[in-house]
């Protein structure tokens, strides 16, 4: 394929920018730190890794126990019909790997003659339920579903081997995707290729199992998804739309359509059909009836065709027609599409800046549209990535993404909007987005104003080198807003900077995102001192640095019981020096779950030097009802008031002074703890960014 004078352009930004920000890095990080980062950016990709797939070892009979409730949630229902070998790893895969979730298991027998009906009694906790008479596969889900006590009930073929969480998985889904009404598995064959993640129903009623025989990992079939339907094999519902629906209609009798009939019933009845690939499921497809539709059990499927196509006639006159081919743009086409390109996915739990993009893809996720992420440097982001899929999020990585320009050349046409982030990917991407996205609204979200928060650092080491990179920053960020069609905000001080340096830029504020989680433990329960920051943010490493060398121990002399609880990843040997040296400074680095600390600690510092933006660090503690003490910096642009909100000092013995008196000050305390939820609600909360993000990505 020809390269364009985009891909080179890209190709050649992208070199310039590495460049300058490793020169950038030397002087603010130094030598191993800046290495560290440049072979990041240069090393080859491995592929994303997962679990290898869990076969049981075929063996002799013998006794278990699978997991059973008598008060359960979920009731998983498995007809069988002979097949008692099949039936055996089915359950012994659910033994092995119990779900979290407190469940039943019905094997619902509908008249088998082999050992089935000798083996299955002996199995512990399971609830063999044997029907009267022989009835096809319909009347057996429907009759042990008749028979279940759960508050969801899932479909199961006995000819499937369930993969470790599998059905937390299916139910999880329920609980954060709005209108779930039956989700599905993705199913694979026992020699892990896909066997079906989600179908496509065309206009005639034929269907297609989309990512046959391709790799589960395939970003175009690992994310949730809403589906034309999902296969009976492995299913979820809540037992009331069940018996509101009626089960599974018996005019399909004794097999095949019935699912999807089912699937088109719920979203008939305002429910959504989804795929959950993070639900994984092997399937021995055609086990039960061959897979020959000429003959047998198997050509009821080409009856049931028809009769599933004159049911739903008015439905299948808005699907494709049959020949087309399913791609990403063919299934998303009833909705906005928005694409983000950044360096790498969000790691909301590691910085404010990915927290807040998290919530906003959340945010556009709940307003319908449908949300595709490209990190630029092509990494699987591990649990990270995962995330965002399981919320339905379309990721991209190697090898799939074999580059930017490549890709946007096939799927640049599908998008509305684009939206880059930081403004070195917006410089290396926006000659790309012109090229093979031209009709997309082209956003770049700030995150900060670099050159800003470069400058005041520059001015603080009093760097004359690292103020003329400011300088070089500015012409080239300003340049990015120039070609963006709307430039995305953190803070009011920063708009107010843009209306002197560039005030013909459209500009829109989306502030950081924080959920209002609670006022969390009461002063009297709470003792100690945190701060929460990531290390590889120069700012955070100054504020450290300036805290536990020069204020700290100012702290300890009025309070000597007290402890400072430093949070962050990437901790650098210069703090971990200088906390050694000060008694009751605590480094903990990296912390999976921050809540803790922001509910049991009495008070957070934000003793900020330098920086722009809004500090996600004091969002977050106010989210908790937790009093912050900050510098002037750390708190600008946040609506807060020095003795309303937040305290406020910039010099050592003024911060000090300031800590001490609230950690006292009981009154005081809870006066701040109230003031700052009052704060986060109003300006920092996913409904305070609604009407703007509405704006700039949906209208």
């Amino acid at each position: 394929m020809s390269t364009s004078l985009a891909d080179l352009r890209y190709f050649l930004n992208r070199m310039i920018g590495l460049f300058r920000r490793s020169v950038a890095s030397l002087r603010t990080r130094g030598w191993q730190a800046t290495w560290q980062r440049i072979r990041v950016h240069t090393r080859s990709l491995p592929p994303p890794q997962r679990a290898p797939l869990y076969l049981p070892p075929a063996e002799a009979f013998a006794p278990f126990e699978v997991p059973s409730s008598v008060e359960p949630r979920v009731s998983i229902v498995i007809p069988v019909y002979n097949h008692v070998a099949h039936t055996l790893a089915c359950l012994r895969a659910l033994a092995a790997h119990p779900p979290q979730v407190a469940c039943e298991i019905l094997v619902v027998d509908d008249g088998s003659s082999d050992e089935t009906v000798q083996w299955m009694p002996q199995v512990r906790g399971l609830r063999y339920e044997v029907r009267a008479a022989n009835g096809g596969f319909i009347e057996a889900c429907n009759d042990g579903v008749a028979r279940s006590r759960g508050d969801y009930v899932v479909l199961l073929n006995n000819d499937t081997v369930p993969q470790p969480g599998w059905l937390d998985a299916l139910l999880e889904t329920f609980g954060t995707t709005p209108a779930a009404g039956l989700v599905g598995s993705q199913l694979l064959y026992p020699d892990g290729r896909l066997q079906e993640s989600g179908g496509v129903v065309f206009s005639d009623g034929s269907a297609w199992s989309y990512g046959r025989f391709e790799s589960p990992d395939d970003p175009r079939y690992s994310a949730l998804r809403d589906a034309d339907y999902c296969s009976g094999a492995a299913l979820m519902l809540p037992r009331a739309l069940w018996d509101q629906l009626g089960g599974l209609d018996t005019r399909y009798r004794p097999a095949y359509y019935e699912d999807t009939d089912l699937a088109f019933a719920v979203r008939a009845a305002g429910y959504r059909v989804l795929v959950q690939p993070a639900s994984r499921v092997v399937h021995d497809e055609g086990t039960s009836n061959g897979t020959d539709t000429g003959s047998g059990i198997k050509a009821y499927q080409v009856r049931n065709r028809g009769v599933f196509a004159a049911k739903w006639a008015p439905v299948l006159a808005d699907h494709p027609a049959p020949g087309s081919v399913p791609t990403p743009a063919l299934l998303h086409r009833r909705q906005r599409q928005v694409l983000i390109l950044d360096e790498l996915v969000p790691q909301p739990d590691r910085d404010s800046g990915s927290l807040r993009q998290y919530n906003l893809i959340r945010m556009l996720l709940a307003e319908g549209a449908h949300v595709v992420f490209v990190p630029t440097r092509r990494e699987h982001g591990g649990a990270a990535t995962e995330a965002l899929q399981k919320l339905g999020v379309e990721v991209w990585y190697a090898p799939y993404l074999e580059g930017v320009g490549t890709w946007l050349r096939e799927h640049g046409p599908r998008f509305a909007v684009a939206m880059m982030v930081r403004h070195h990917v917006a410089s290396e991407c926006l000659p790309l987005l012109r090229r093979y996205a031209p009709q997309a609204r082209r956003v770049f979200d700030t995150v900060d104003l670099h050159y800003l928060r470069e400058r005041r650092g520059a001015e603080l080491a009093g760097d004359a080198g690292l103020l003329r990179n400011a300088e070089r920053t500015r012409t080239r960020e300003l340049a990015v807003m120039a070609g963006s069609d709307i430039t995305v905000l953190v803070s009011d001080a920063e708009r107010a900077q843009l209306q002197v340096d560039a005030p013909a830029v459209r500009v829109e504020l989306i502030s950081n995102l924080h959920e209002v989680a609670g006022a969390g433990a009461p002063w009297s329960a709470r003792r100690d001192l945190v701060f929460v920051g990531g290390f590889r943010h120069p700012p955070n490493v100054d504020a450290m640095q300036w805290f536990i060398g020069d204020v700290f121990a100012r702290i300890r002399a009025q309070l000597p019981e007290v402890r400072f609880h430093c949070i962050g990843a990437d901790v650098p040997p210069v703090v971990q020096a200088l906390a050694a040296r000060q008694p009751g400074v605590e480094i903990h680095g990296f912390v999976p779950v921050v809540t803790p600390y922001m509910d049991e600690v009495r008070i957070a510092v934000a003793p900020l030097r330098f920086g722009a933006g809004v500090k996600g660090k004091v969002n977050l503690s106010m989210a908790h009802g937790q009093p912050v003490v900050a510098t002037t910096c750390a708190v600008e642009g946040m609506h807060l008031r020095d003795g309303d909100d937040v305290l406020i000092a910039d010099d050592a013995d003024a911060f000090a002074a300031a800590v001490v008196r609230l950690y006292r000050d009981e009154a005081l305390w809870q006066h701040l703890s109230v003031a700052g939820l009052r704060n986060v609600q109003q300006h920092f909360s996913l409904d305070a960014a609604q009407a703007t993000v509405r704006r700039v990505f949906l209208e």
